[in-house]
């Protein structure tokens, strides 16, 4: 069988194994140590500052965020429709209720505009509590304009970055424009600690209260003792060394990413499909590279990625959007009448852009590629 190319696999370097090593040389493997404290102050230094708590999922991270929002039952949350499902379930874990909100074309992610019209809709009694904004696949939405929204509303926006490290808008980190904001480390990620989030916010009560929330809610006394529901949402310290080690490489992945983008625009540019857009003054990531297909295509998503996986090549289906979810059918979808999201899933596939596949690997699939659409 042909070598397995991947979707996106971890990248390591070995000076994560260093900082596993020193973590159990030191017997620190619990959910604090070192490596943690590290971590967060490392990460919250490449963001430019702020203050920062690290957890065992990206999904924590956000949960701890809508607590941190005073979220309670029947409360309304506006939420990017076009993401993945974790974005929005922390919502339901506080039993909130989500309102999803059309994507744009320019980036795939929220529109403003439909975010306007929700928070009209939704004046008086029933305003929302918080806004959470995902920027999809690594390319950052109108960041700016939805900032700007949330404070003439004076409703916090929650930034779910988990796709998004290292990428910029108006040359500003991703994952900064929030008062609160979240990253993933997941396996598939950018870089990887195997699993675990981070919490960040300028807040630094708020992130020692959601650190507080993350270790059981334990109250500071000299016997078990809780006031508060807390949660085992704690990152441990070998896991937090393999984060340090591979946030050394966040620049090089990143430009390799971006490679791989690059090389796929210039392969694929005569097929009749586009690829994930972006604003001219923001800068992508380039987690996945994506293709869009020409509306007239007699090829569909399904069919290219079976093609693709006939010879041992991981590609995926774009995200499919909330409001077309069986969980959330019931709950309202603001949008302004273009369907982006759904569109662009009927018809985008996300391609293998794993770093370390080589440059005859990408050509044999965009060959397959143009196999399939010439």
């Amino acid at each position: 069988m042909e070598k397995r190319i991947y979707l996106s696999s971890p990248t390591m370097h070995g000076e994560e194994m260093e900082y596993i090593k020193e973590a159990f040389e030191t017997n620190w493997i619990a959910p604090l140590g070192k490596n943690v404290d590290a971590f967060e102050a490392e990460l919250a230094q490449y963001l430019g500052g702020g203050h920062a708590a690290a957890l065992s999922s990206g999904t924590a991270g956000l949960h701890l965020a809508v607590k941190l929002t005073g979220v309670t039952p029947g409360d309304i949350v506006l939420c990017s429709d076009f993401t993945f499902a974790a974005s929005v379930n922390p919502v339901c874990y506080e039993k909130g209720v989500p309102v999803f909100i059309e994507s744009e074309r320019e980036t795939w992610n929220m529109d403003p505009r439909a975010l306007e019209i929700a928070f009209e809709k939704y004046r008086g009694e029933r305003k929302p509590r918080a806004v959470i904004v995902a920027n999809l696949y690594g390319t950052p939405a109108k960041l700016d304009e939805i900032a700007q929204i949330c404070a003439h509303y004076k409703t916090p926006l929650i930034e779910d970055a988990a796709e998004s490290l290292s990428a910029t808008y108006k040359g500003r980190q991703t994952g900064t424009f929030g008062q609160y904001n979240v990253f993933s480390f997941n396996g598939n990620k950018i870089i990887t600690s195997s699993g675990g989030g981070m919490l960040v916010s300028p807040d630094e009560q708020a992130i020692a209260k959601a650190r507080f929330w993350a270790t059981q809610s334990r109250d500071p006394a000299p016997h078990y003792q809780h006031s508060e529901l807390g949660y085992n949402y704690r990152m441990s310290n070998v896991v937090a060394g393999i984060g340090r080690g591979q946030l050394k490489h966040l620049e090089e992945h990143r430009a390799a990413k971006e490679k791989i983008f690059e090389r796929y625009q210039k392969g694929l540019k005569d097929l009749p499909l586009t690829m994930n857009p972006s604003l001219s003054c923001s800068e992508p990531n380039y987690w996945l590279s994506c293709i869009l297909l020409n509306q007239d295509c007699n090829v569909s998503p399904i069919a290219l990625m079976d093609r693709l996986a006939d010879e041992n090549i991981e590609a995926r289906p774009i995200w499919k959007p909330m409001h077309l979810q069986p969980l959330y059918a019931h709950s309202d979808y603001i949008s302004i009448g273009d369907e982006v999201g759904s569109d662009v899933f009927s018809r985008g596939l996300c391609l293998p852009s794993d770093i370390k596949m080589t440059q005859e690997e990408q050509e044999k699939i965009m060959e397959i590629i143009r196999g399939m659409l010439r």
